[in-house]
């Protein structure tokens, strides 16, 4: 099985292909093109192949692995980071992988186009720009699933040609927030249109392009006690379930750590169930996502103080000179991992470290240079918040012993 979740066969010749929704093991009869096939039929199937219980599985691009048995597709997965890690010649225990349920996604991104023989709303096919119209999604959220006629009605009131368009919608505690993007700017008419349905249809929030039309009440997530309202479109994590398990193990890991830094982040969903025990200084890039953060610690109770910094870390990472009053420190960048800042932390005298990615590749990377830098990796756990797709989150923990001499590091 490929990286990316495709079967990769072999022909009578010996050349290599990617053969999506096929299972190792399995004979099949395939075209193939410049290193990719589209299976013609299963001549022979893996004992590991069941039905996928999406009727747009394999037309739908959201979904690659839904034709694969539940446990074999996990470890297939823990697997991909225990490679990773290993490439990098770095040795751990590899927790099991903390499952993902289905209609656990509260937060999914759709595409929308008006077309002459009407709305196409879904998600775009695998390697394409096509949009598949879906009736129904097995991995969102059930409240997202039942608003998918509403949502439509909505898309055609805002469609004003044929390009597309995205509807991010989040299934929050107190309805749902509508962010569309990719739309030029609404007619007052139009406008007038859209908001008295996001209305009528009891959304919580509708935006455009970032500008919030209407707010019938403010979309409200909860970061362990804390209620935030997320920017529009803002980051969350996917499901509410594995936020729960990476941030137990984040401030289990860093509960006895007065200080603590918590860099990428985001709205706030380290760094407020943090402040129950420790001081914080978060740090995001993004002003809408550090500012709600911010309404969140000063509405919140019983916290901790936490001061936030609009910083880009990639550009700018915290020096090991800046970190040296905090005692912990929790990072959860974008896919491209953190290899600035862990230059700096590697260096630092910060005695418990948490490195949360959802990418393998770069998480190994930037592992191996902070244990380079002399810090211990205690435990690393893979979280499946992207079901039937080919994507990792995982959490590692990591010690410095004592207070080691600053390391060179080459």
């Amino acid at each position: 099985m490929g990286d990316q979740g495709d079967g990769v066969a072999s022909d009578l010749s010996g050349d290599s292909a990617f053969i999506p929704f096929t299972l190792p093991g399995e004979t099949v009869s395939a075209a193939v093109s410049k290193g990719r096939g589209e299976p013609i039929a299963i001549l022979e199937a893996s004992h590991e192949r069941v039905d996928p219980p999406c009727p747009h599985f394999t037309d739908c691009g959201g979904c690659s692995l839904q034709h694969w048995e539940r446990a074999a597709y996990e470890t297939w997965k823990r697997q991909k980071l225990v490679d990773a890690l290993q490439a990098r010649g770095i040795g751990c225990d590899i927790a099991e992988i903390v499952p993902c349920a289905e209609h656990a996604r509260r937060r999914v991104s759709l595409s929308a186009r008006q077309t002459e023989s009407g709305l196409l709303l879904g998600y775009h096919a695998a390697l394409s720009n096509r949009i598949v119209p879906i009736e129904t999604c097995i991995v969102a959220d059930r409240k997202i699933v039942d608003a998918l006629p509403r949502l439509r009605q909505m898309a055609v009131l805002a469609a004003q040609d044929s390009k597309p368009f995205s509807i991010t919608i989040t299934a929050a505690r107190t309805g749902l927030d509508i962010a569309l993007a990719g739309l030029s700017a609404l007619s007052d008419i139009d406008r007038r249109a859209v908001t008295d349905f996001a209305l009528k249809a009891r959304f919580s929030r509708l935006s455009l392009n970032g500008e919030i039309l209407v707010e019938a009440q403010k979309p409200v997530v909860a970061f362990g006690q804390v209620d935030v309202v997320p920017p529009p479109g803002g980051f969350l994590q996917a499901t509410e379930d594995a936020e729960e398990a990476m941030a137990k193990l984040v401030t289990d890991h860093l509960r006895s750590a007065k200080n603590v830094a918590d860099l990428f982040a985001g709205c706030g969903t380290f760094a407020l169930r943090l402040a129950r025990s420790s001081t914080v200084h978060a740090v995001e890039g993004d002003a809408a996502s550090i500012a709600a953060l911010d309404r969140g610690f000063r509405h919140g109770e019983k916290l901790r103080r936490v001061t936030t910094e609009k910083r880009d870390l990639f550009d700018r990472p915290l020096t090991w000179k800046e970190l040296k009053s905090f005692e912990g420190l929790v990072f959860d960048p974008p896919r491209a991992g953190a290899e600035a800042q862990c230059w700096q932390l590697a260096k630092s005298d910060v005695q418990k470290v948490a490195a949360v990615s959802c990418n393998p590749t770069t998480l190994a990377r930037d592992l191996s240079l902070l244990i380079e830098g002399g810090y211990r990796l205690k435990s690393v756990t893979p979280i499946d918040q992207f079901l039937w797709s080919h994507h990792l989150e995982a959490v590692a923990l990591l010690e410095k012993p004592g207070k080691p001499r600053r390391r060179s590091l080459r």
